[in-house]
C-alpha cells in the first residue's frame, strides 16, 4: 500500500479581535489552490478540520465555533492605491463549505500586522517607528480597510496595554476604518425603510431594520423575541427551539433583504446576513464576572454567528451597530435613545464595544463613509501546516 506524505503549506494561526484564524499568503498555497474554487476549499476544509460531525474541530486548526473555524488569504494588491488584497473564508463546522459571501471584521485587524511581517507591504510605507497605515482591499466585498499597525524597532508591535472585552489578555491597539462600508450599487437599506414590518411564518410579525453596512444585517427588538438584551450565550445556544427560531427569521430576513431568492438556499449562506437584537442599556453581568453598568452603555446587541449566540460582537456586525446607531430612526438608534450621534458604546455578552461612523443623507438616501474601531491582534503560531496530499485530488 502506497501512502503519501502529508502536504506541508507555510501558515501563521493569528487572533484578531474576538476571533482566530489561519492566515496564508497567496503566493504559499498549493497551486492548484490558489484560485478559487473546490480545490481550495477542500484545502481549507481539511486544515480546519471540517465537516466535522462531533462538533470538535480535534483532526484541524478549527476552535468548533464560528470565532475560531476561520481562513484568510493574503497577496499583494491588484488594486491600485493599495497595498494587499484579503479574502476571508468562513469554514462551515458541520457541513462541507466555505462561506466567501462576507468579510470578518475581527481578523481584519491582523492583516495588517500578517501582510508587513510577509513583506507584503512596500519597505517604504512601513516607519521603523510609529504607525504604518496598511491599505487592505477586502475582496470578498470589494472595499477598502485601513489598519493603523503599531511598528517598534522596525517590527510589528503586538504587546501593549490595551483592553479588549472578549480577550483575555492585554495587547498593542490596532486602530480599523472601515471605508464607504455600504454595499456598492445597492442602497443601505434594501427595503427603502429604517424599518420594516415582516411576517415570519410559524415565529409571527416583526418589526426589524435591514442594513447592508459592513456586513448585511437584520435588528430586532429584543423584547419581540421573548429576551432583554442581557442574554449570555448558555441562554440560547442550549435552547433548540430558540436557535431554530431565530434561523428561520434570519433566512426570511434573507429573502427580504434580496440576498437569496429561497429559503432553503439560506443553508449554503450562514454567513450572511447576521442576526442581532437589541434593547435599551441595563445593568448585567457580563461572561467574564464582570458587571457593565448601563450608565456605561448606550443600549446591548446581541447577535447570532452560524447558527449561535456570538460570545462577543463580531467587527462586521459592530460596523453595521455603529452605522445604524447613527441614523434617527432605526431599531438600533431607538434602542441607543434616540438622536444623531457619531459614537454608540455597546453591551455584548463579553462586555462592551465602542464603534464610530459617520452618514450622510444624500438624494433621499443614507451612505456611510466610514466606520472606526479599535481591536488588537497577535502571532499564535507560526511555521506549516500540515494537510493529507489528497485533498488536492
Amino acid at each position: 500500500m502506497s501512502v503519501k506524505p502529508q502536504l506541508k503549506i507555510p501558515a501563521t494561526y493569528m487572533r484578531g479581535g474576538t476571533s482566530k484564524g489561519v492566515f496564508f499568503d497567496l503566493a504559499d498555497l498549493p497551486e492548484a489552490a490558489q484560485q478559487p474554487g473546490k480545490v481550495r476549499d477542500a484545502l481549507l476544509m481539511r486544515v480546519i478540520g471540517s465537516p466535522d460531525p462531533y462538533g470538535k474541530h480535534t483532526d484541524g486548526m478549527g476552535g468548533a465555533t464560528s470565532s475560531t473555524s476561520k481562513t484568510v488569504i493574503v497577496s499583494k494588491s491588484t488594486q491600485p492605491n493599495h497595498d494587499v488584497d484579503y479574502l476571508f473564508g468562513q469554514v462551515s463546522i458541520d457541513t462541507p463549505f466555505v462561506d466567501w459571501s462576507g468579510n470578518c471584521g475581527n481578523l481584519s485587524s491582523a492583516v495588517g500586522a500578517f501582510a508587513i511581517s510577509q513583506g507584503l507591504v512596500d519597505a517604504d510605507r512601513v516607519p521603523e517607528n510609529g504607525i504604518a497605515e496598511v491599505r487592505i482591499w477586502q475582496a470578498n466585498i470589494g472595499k477598502t480597510i485601513v489598519n493603523k499597525v503599531p511598528m517598534c524597532n522596525g517590527e510589528v508591535q503586538e504587546m501593549g496595554d490595551f483592553e479588549l472585552d472578549g480577550v483575555t489578555f492585554p495587547a498593542a491597539e490596532v486602530a480599523i476604518e472601515f471605508m464607504d462600508p455600504s454595499a456598492d450599487g445597492e442602497q443601505m437599506f434594501p427595503t427603502g425603510n429604517l424599518v420594516d414590518t415582516f411576517e415570519v411564518p410559524g415565529v409571527g410579525t416583526l418589526e426589524a431594520t435591514f442594513i447592508n453596512a459592513g456586513i448585511p444585517t437584520v435588528f430586532l427588538r429584543a423584547e419581540s423575541l421573548g429576551y432583554d438584551g442581557t442574554e449570555l450565550q448558555e441562554a440560547i445556544n442550549g435552547d433548540a427551539a430558540a436557535l431554530t427560531r431565530l434561523e428561520t427569521i434570519r433566512a426570511h430576513a434573507a429573502v427580504r433583504m434580496g440576498l437569496i431568492e429561497q429559503i432553503e438556499e439560506a443553508v449554503q449562506r450562514q454567513h450572511t446576513p447576521k442576526l442581532a437584537f437589541v434593547a435599551p442599556g441595563k445593568t448585567y453581568t457580563a461572561s467574564s464576572g464582570k458587571v457593565i453598568q448601563a450608565d456605561n452603555i448606550d443600549l446591548l446587541v446581541r447577535a447570532m454567528s452560524m447558527g449561535k449566540l456570538h460570545h462577543a460582537m463580531m467587527g462586521t456586525a459592530a460596523v453595521a451597530i455603529g452605522t445604524a446607531a447613527s441614523i434617527p430612526g432605526t431599531l438600533v438608534n431607538q434602542a441607543a435613545g434616540g438622536g444623531e450621534r457619531t459614537m454608540v458604546n455597546f453591551g455584548h455578552p463579553s462586555g462592551t464595544l465602542q464603534v464610530g461612523a459617520e452618514t450622510q443623507l444624500k438624494n433621499g438616501e443614507w451612505r456611510a463613509i466610514k466606520a472606526i474601531m479599535s481591536r488588537s491582534a497577535r502571532v499564535l503560531m507560526e511555521g506549516w501546516v500540515r494537510v493529507p496530499a489528497e485533498v488536492l485530488e
